[in-house]
């Protein structure tokens, strides 16, 4: 498939890359650093990140204004994105060719090829895959990119998905000259109010007795510690590190009244309670949406018997 995937890229002169909504260190880190790759070994041709900045990482990287016609006759390549409805800037069918690059499992297949492998850590892995398995070269700050991905979606290597390929990848990456300890330091830091919030996640965490846990961020919290919901992303993790704690969910509402859901699992497999509410992702790691309480109750019943003794 990686051949096949240069093959394209060889053909054509424009290629526009995008990345799911709401983007984490691996959306940017495998869409930049895709563009930075192929933009050091093709530098004749056109090649574009599009979507919407985020502010919370763009010390990462930051996206390209790209104009509606040069998507006519352009390759369009999506990257960690498993659902359509999730990629960022809809103008992605526009183009003249698309290719899906992701890691999640592919319950919404589109593309004209997809390279999916849901046994890799990241989407950045597998792009920095794509690199060293055609022996693309690469320079510093790519490295820093596809880096910096597959940290941010192994957890700093702590999840299931870090296998000895990722390690042998991450090692190939870390030769490269970048500061890797003071990336690891700034995708570790968060500002005092997060602080503060992750504070109140612990104070008003609900948690029954076989572990399964919530809490919910209202717009009025989020009003009150001057937050937005993509810096809420911070403290999902939270309470993970108590001990007793086995799966949980943090349910974000959002200016419409939805509310986003974010769901973790030490063990068992919540993906498919995601999948009943217009969600998705991995195993132990999936999003959902909400559009009540009643359906947040649910939502933690489902939590809640999938924990509970039989």
């Amino acid at each position: 498939m990686n051949k096949e995937i240069l093959s394209k890229v060889k053909r054509y002169d424009t290629i526009i890359i995008h990345r799911h909504l709401k983007p984490d260190p691996d959306a940017l880190g495998s869409q930049v650093g895709l563009q930075k790759l192929l933009q050091r070994n093709f530098p004749e041709k056109t090649i574009l990140v599009t979507g919407e900045d985020e502010p919370t990482l763009s010390w990462l990287a930051k996206m390209d204004v790209v104009p509606d016609n040069l998507y006519l006759g352009a390759l369009v390549i999506v990257t960690d994105t498993a659902n359509m409805a999730r990629i960022d800037d809809q103008r992605y069918r526009q183009g003249d060719y698309l290719i899906k690059i992701d890691h999640h499992p592919n319950d919404d297949p589109y593309g004209d090829i997809a390279l999916v492998d849901t046994n890799a850590s990241s989407a950045s892995e597998l792009v920095a895959r794509f690199a060293f398995e055609n022996d693309l070269d690469l320079d510093a700050y790519t490295a820093k990119l596809l880096y910096a991905g597959i940290v941010g979606d192994t957890g700093r290597f702590l999840y299931p998905a870090t296998t000895a390929t990722t390690f042998d990848v991450a090692s190939k990456l870390r030769r490269y000259n970048f500061d890797a300890a003071a990336l690891s330091r700034q995708m570790d830091s968060f500002s005092y109010k997060i602080a503060k919030l992750q504070g109140y996640v612990y104070d008003n965490l609900e948690m029954d007795e076989n572990g399964a846990a919530r809490v919910v961020l209202t717009q009025d919290i989020l009003k009150e510690y001057d937050l937005t919901d993509a810096e809420t992303s911070a403290i999902v993790s939270a309470p993970g590190q108590i001990e007793d704690v086995k799966v949980w969910a943090i349910f974000v509402e959002q200016e419409s009244g939805i509310y986003r859901v974010r769901m973790r699992s030490k063990f068992m497999p919540i993906n498919q309670i995601a999948k009943e509410h217009a969600g998705g992702g991995h195993p132990l790691a999936s999003g959902a949406n909400s559009y009540s309480l009643e359906e947040n109750d649910r939502i933690y019943q489902e939590l809640q018997a999938l924990v509970a003794p039989r």
